[in-house]
């Protein structure tokens, strides 16, 4: 598997917001100094669109691939009771996280540094997680910078017997398509989109474990908890899911 190189994390602000860059002009993360549990960016609340389908226990652990600006683990953290372990490339990123995105220190806080497309293959990850949170991309933002089916897999292996994938794609670009075909292979079809924000992200949820069959109500029920617990616009997430069933009294998911 082909190497990444180290690409030095540079900074901006604008509004009160901080952002994370790789010395280009694309964001790679961001955070709201005045409140930097808050998830700033759109994508960055549909990336927990897995809070859906389950409710994090103490007893769970989240994955997360790609540190960015610690976004998703300030606010795993600050809301959920679980652990949680991130897999970050770069070492620079991690230590300006440290340094400029007040990145926690907590006993339920791992962060390892390595090859994702690596770790997601190593058995010892596998069957760990509640949830697999995988935002992956190097200075030019154009793409996944791991895509292959066997890396989908690896996330499927990495997951528990029941458990969701959120994977942050570029609707707009070349190799949505690719990544969308690759993750429908990892994940036996059990796939979910959600509509393609206004900066281009399209998050793709990959389900793992018996399938569900959910009363619409008791579906939005469920969103309308978790908009209320999180302050997660999830019901707006639960009724694009559900577009296109027909007026179906239930969904199978």
């Amino acid at each position: 598997m082909d190497k990444l190189e180290f690409e030095p994390p540079t900074l901006s602000e604008s509004g009160g917001i901080r952002y994370l860059h790789f010395g280009t002009e694309w964001i790679q993360g961001a955070m709201r100094s005045s409140r930097p549990s808050e998830l700033v960016l759109d994508y960055t609340q549909q990336m927990m669109a897995w809070l859906l389908f389950l409710e994090p226990k103490r007893s769970d652990t989240l994955g997360i691939l790609g540190l960015g600006a610690g976004s998703l683990l300030r606010f795993s953290l600050r809301h959920m009771p679980c652990s949680a372990e991130t897999v970050e490339w770069n070492p620079q990123v991690t230590a300006a996280c440290r340094a400029w995105f007040r990145l926690p220190g907590s006993d339920r806080s791992t962060i390892t540094h390595a090859d994702a497309g690596e770790w997601v293959l190593d058995a010892d990850n596998h069957g760990r997680f509640i949830a697999l949170m995988v935002d992956l991309y190097d200075a030019s933002a154009q793409g996944p910078v791991r895509d292959s089916e066997d890396f989908y897999q690896g996330c499927y292996h990495a997951l528990a017997d029941a458990g969701v994938m959120t994977v942050n794609l570029f609707g707009y670009h070349d190799s949505y398509a690719r990544n969308l075909a690759n993750i429908k292979a990892a994940f036996q079809g059990r796939v979910l989109e959600l509509p393609e924000d206004e900066a281009g992200n399209r998050i793709v949820l990959g389900l793992k474990g018996p399938l569900l069959r959910i009363p619409v109500a008791q579906f939005i029920d469920r969103a309308e908890q978790v908009e209320r617990k999180y302050g997660l616009p999830a019901v707006r997430w639960a009724r694009a899911l559900l577009q296109g069933r027909g007026g179906a009294r239930s969904a199978t998911f």
